[in-house]
């Protein structure tokens, strides 16, 4: 009768017990990193110092070593920006959105899409800095009181909102981040001795297990997801207006906001997708972080990647049923353009590929579930590049018109991006739990036989 009852697989396999689950999430920290990790981390961490070669290249030479010509005076930099950014989006939307809804999946995925969150924010944010030129003058950025008289920041301007809303998100997602590890700290603190135990004593801010320190911990932890949810939609939309706000055709579209927000949801979820199936086998928790899961990132997946092939089709139904003839040419030219090869690209990955995920055997297949979220994430690379880059090329006077191709500095600051990326994310694998060890011992009974019995599902 309790088999009758259980209608999901259990989110934790392999009957674990407490203890169990801490020595399975702590044992990448207490052994030497195996060759796989080595392999992965000095292929990241070569091209993570191709990219900060290529920075300093630009800071000292200047930012004429990039392609931009007087047509095309926006390109690689904000598409990176603006890609690394909706990548950051999904840690926020698994940790903060979910934890609301009280999906309790979550809870083997959450710790390591806030860690990206991070890391991608951190490459997000070094772009506008070196886009300035003159990045030693950023912090003008800040309106700090000054003796120059009434010189302020354009507080119209959405680029100004842009950094705050950024640096606000920073913030909460990194505050929101160690809150969640507070427990899992003592628990190393407690397994560990030496240097290792003093710094994650200090870092644990003398936490007991107490039923007041729990109490404490779930209403902060609360709040704090209360805060993030609106910032996950503040932040793209202010983005967005980097773009809506200009009369270009291509750009100056009401449908910029929601538009963005799918898209950085999407974008975030397809390169979660790709961290928890590197980590899962890497790291040897294939029992944590299994099909059930997957799955759940599946079927978000395929909803986001609904919604962002929709924005697509309104997007050229608005320019075409708007009878303005500039706005039409250019969803002609991008559709049918010199670079159409970058918008039907963004097409098929972005919305072709992802309904491979309707079938339970590709959802399954995990070695293809990693090819797909790799298109993806490739996909709504392209679909920064098409808006940027293709409204640009041709815009209202023929004379004008040009095109653009990277330089060798753009092509190694953005491979750069990826190394510094994934080099961070290898190093929070191999010096913290990648799974969020007390939120797991929680869910350790949900849809096994024992929970089933006792109407849990």
């Amino acid at each position: 009768m309790a088999d009758a009852v259980v209608l999901h697989p259990p989110l934790i396999q392999g009957d674990k017990r407490l203890a169990d689950v801490t020595r399975d999430v702590c044992a990448p920290m207490d052994r030497r990193p195996g060759a796989l990790w080595w392999s992965a981390f000095l292929a990241s961490a070569a091209l993570a110092s191709v990219g900060i070669a290529s920075i300093a290249y630009q800071v000292k030479t200047g930012v004429g070593v990039w392609g931009l010509n007087r047509t095309v005076g926006w390109a690689f930099d904000i598409t990176n920006f603006v890609f690394w950014i909706g990548i950051g989006h999904a840690g926020t939307l698994i940790s903060a959105i979910l934890f609301l809804f009280r999906q309790r999946w979550r809870t083997s995925v959450n710790r390591a899409a806030e860690a990206m969150t991070l890391f991608a924010v951190v490459c997000a944010g070094i772009f506008p800095v070196i886009h300035t030129g003159r990045p030693w003058f950023a912090l003008w950025m800040i309106p700090y009181p000054n003796t120059r008289g009434p010189l302020w920041v354009n507080f119209r301007s959405p680029l100004v909102w842009d950094f705050f809303a950024i640096s606000t998100y920073f913030t909460i997602s990194a505050v929101f981040w160690y809150i969640g590890l507070l427990p899992d700290l003592a628990t190393l603190r407690d397994r560990s001795t030496g240097m290792r135990r003093k710094l994650a004593a200090f870092f644990s801010l003398g936490w007991n297990g107490s039923h007041r320190a729990w109490q404490r911990y779930e209403v902060v932890y609360l709040m704090l997801a209360g805060l993030g949810t609106p910032l996950v939609i503040s932040v793209h939309t202010i983005v967005s207006w980097d773009f809506a706000t200009s009369v270009l055709p291509g750009w100056h579209a009401t449908i910029f906001p929601p538009y963005f927000v799918a898209g950085a949801i999407f974008s975030g979820l397809a390169m979660v997708l790709t961290l928890m199936l590197i980590a899962r086998k890497v790291m040897h928790l294939e029992e944590y972080i299994n099909e059930r899961h997957i799955d759940a990132m599946c079927k978000l997946v395929i909803t986001t990647s609904a919604i962002v092939g929709l924005a697509y089709l309104t997007e050229i139904f608005t320019a075409f049923y708007s009878g303005n003839r500039y706005e039409q040419f250019a969803f002609l030219n991008r559709t049918m353009g010199p670079m159409r090869w970058a918008y039907w690209t963004m097409v098929s990955c972005n919305v072709l590929v992802p309904q491979l995920l309707w079938f339970r055997k590709v959802r399954r297949a995990l070695p293809l579930l990693f090819v797909i979220s790799l298109f993806i994430n490739v996909g709504m690379w392209f679909e920064r590049f098409v808006i940027i880059v293709t409204s640009l090329h041709r815009d209202f006077i023929p004379a004008n018109w040009s095109s653009y191709t990277p330089t060798l500095i753009e092509v190694a600051t953005m491979a750069g991006m990826f190394g510094i990326f994934f080099s961070l994310f290898l190093l929070f694998c191999r010096f913290l739990p990648v799974i969020a060890v007390a939120e797991v011992k929680g869910v350790l009974r949900v849809g096994s036989r024992g929970a089933a019995a006792g109407g849990q599902s």
